[in-house]
């Protein structure tokens, strides 16, 4: 199976850019998308029910904000949205798909650049959703999770980590919480199976940053330690546009 994660900034713009040619192009079997800024009837008929998937959309409940969507081929014994804390849940950000063999999680982690309180917001959001998790491997349930978390976690994962210490997206204290993730027990799967420097999924729109690849890596799958035998490959599409953000792929 191929999933596929996509903070596409606006679906509607995406769907201009050829967002459904895509789609019949890549063939994914899941496909979460992050920042859908739209409310499901705003919606063509084609982005609701595009050929051979089946859609389902957690928009946020201020228009032109936010929200999550996911396509897929197979459905899911279960779909939920949020975490069951309003003050995250209105916004639209978290879908969870559970297929059995695992809970495909669909997020857009908070940006926590516009003011203090955001970025508290930010981090209130990170430890809810890690205990929601742990809750749910502790009673046996393998978690992919997918999405923008809104920070890269390492030096490697972004171009200019010195310039970039002291600005939200690469502040030690969300970074740590990356740590946190990781310790327990948690994968980074794309570094799994790539090392390297120089692989970003976000790009600023200004000054031809995509072009000179000086980008962040703030897009990710992880998975549960008990789902790591599920996870076959794990890379990024950089060449895909129609968003400041690039598709990453997962290979179950």
């Amino acid at each position: 199976m191929k999933l596929i994660s996509w903070n596409v900034n606006g679906i509607r713009a995406a769907e201009k850019k050829g967002l459904l040619n895509w789609i019949k192009e890549e063939k994914p079997d899941i496909l979460g998308i992050q920042e859908i800024k739209a409310m499901e009837d705003q919606l063509s008929e084609e982005l609701r029910a595009p050929k051979d998937y089946l859609s389902y959309f957690n928009p946020a409940e201020r228009k032109g904000y936010s929200g999550t969507g996911l396509y897929t081929k197979h459905r899911p014994g279960k779909i939920s949205n949020g975490i069951g804390i309003r003050e995250f849940d209105s916004e639209g950000r978290i879908q969870a798909a559970d297929y059995g063999d695992f809970t495909f999680f669909n997020i857009y982690f908070p940006n926590g650049k516009a003011r203090q309180e955001r970025l508290e917001y930010k981090l209130d959001f990170y430890d809810a959703t890690l205990e929601h998790f742990n809750k749910l491997v502790k009673s046996g349930k393998k978690l992919i999770i997918a999405g923008d978390f809104n920070t890269a976690h390492k030096e490697i994962d972004l171009a200019r980590p010195k310039e970039n210490e002291s600005i939200s997206g690469f502040l030690p204290v969300e970074r740590k919480w990356l740590d946190k993730l990781t310790e327990n027990g948690y994968i980074d799967c794309f570094r799994e199976y790539n090392k390297d420097p120089d692989n970003y999924t976000w790009w600023s729109m200004r000054s031809g940053a995509r072009e000179r690849n000086v980008g962040w890596r703030i897009d990710y799958f992880f998975c549960s330690k008990n789902a790591r035998d599920l996870i076959k490959n794990c890379y990024h599409l950089p060449k895909v546009m129609g968003s400041d953000h690039c598709p990453i792929v997962l290979e179950i």
